[in-house]
């Protein structure tokens, strides 16, 4: 029996945490038989394995355990998605839950679609930051640039707002979209979840947008893969998502509506600034000189891309020249951050 959507949970030691991820679904959703919940155990070494499969064996008609070598979050992403009977695929990270009242609501539209035979290939819903350090929330809502209630095309989009991207956390696609993108998600890799949130989008002709605050997640927390530590850790991370995102089009030429066209050239010039203000945060020695060599490399690559992304507002003040315009636009990063509390 196809489900109306599977959930990917990619795990790894994710033994503390979830349990919620997963209580979170079924509760959500009245332990409804057309809901797939699909744990990837991703090489963990802690009792998430044993966890796993003690969740399947007692619900065997609703999850699902995969075991895998350890491969990152991209390769978990995938295996879930390999292993999916649901009509739609969404992922949900093992720290993180969905809220009940919402899911209820998505599940009605989603059942309302596939049994209307009505195709929509991306679903669109909020996300909520859970702050930690002041036990603040915000909430990510797109009420400005889609409409609702209402099956629609790019061409009825809006222009979204520099903190309107839509992330992993808001969307959810149909399955077969996703699998016929065959999204490049690279082994061993943080951050590939930009990848996810942006290849497959030309590939999405129908999306509808529900204003419901489904996905919950905490931000602050030292270890996130997002605290600015962190991802100056792991630049040269940051820098092998951005080029995958560079050489998955030439914007101008491969995507046709115009108004998507702009939304991509928004995610992958935001992409470029924060490779260039975590290129200058960072110690390593050679972390200027590969951010110099992704900028050349995508001037060969699309010297309009390139114009769009350098010489814009965001390029030009995350780009600014000499140690001077190194400190300004190091400062001007943080201030953002402060505002808009996105790590």
């Amino acid at each position: 029996m196809q489900k109306t959507i599977t959930f990917g949970i990619p795990c790894y030691n994710s033994a503390k945490d979830m349990d919620r991820a997963v209580e979170s679904i079924l509760e959500g959703s009245g332990y409804a038989d057309d809901v797939e919940i699909v744990i990837v155990n991703d090489g963990s070494k802690d009792e998430t394995p044993a966890k796993a499969d003690a969740w399947a064996a007692r619900y065997p008609d609703i999850i699902t355990a995969v075991h895998q070598e350890n491969g990152g979050h991209g390769m978990a992403v995938l295996a879930g998605l390999r292993a999916a009977h649901g009509a739609y695929y969404k992922v949900l990270d093992s720290d993180d839950w969905l809220d009940a009242a919402a899911l209820t609501e998505m599940l009605e539209l989603l059942r309302g679609f596939l049994s209307r035979g009505l195709r929509v290939d991306l679903f669109v819903s909020n996300y909520v930051y859970e702050h930690v350090a002041d036990n603040t929330r915000t909430t990510i809502n797109y009420k400005s640039v889609l409409p609702r209630k209402k099956i629609f095309g790019w061409s009825e989009i809006g222009r979204f707002k520099p903190w309107q991207n839509l992330l992993m956390h808001s969307l959810c696609y149909r399955t077969d979209v996703l699998r016929q993108a065959d999204v490049p998600l690279p082994a061993h890799t943080f951050y590939v979840d930009n990848i996810y949130a942006y290849q497959p989008l030309p590939r999405c002709t129908t999306l509808y947008y529900a204003d419901i605050d489904l996905y919950r997640y905490y931000i602050g927390r030292e270890d996130q893969s997002v605290n600015e530590q962190v991802m100056v850790g792991r630049i040269d991370q940051q820098l092998r998502i951005t080029r995958i995102m560079m050489e998955a089009y030439h914007l101008d030429d491969d995507v046709s509506e115009p108004r998507l066209r702009s939304y991509m050239y928004m995610y992958f010039t935001m992409m470029m600034a924060i490779c260039s203000v975590f290129s200058r945060l960072s110690q390593a020695p050679d972390a200027m000189d590969n951010l110099a060599r992704l900028w050349a490399d995508l001037r060969v690559y699309d010297i309009r891309m390139y114009h769009r992304a350098r010489h814009g507002l965001l390029g030009t003040g995350t780009n600014l020249p000499g140690k001077l315009g190194s400190k300004l636009t190091i400062g001007l990063y943080h201030l953002a951050s402060k505002i808009f509390k996105f790590n």
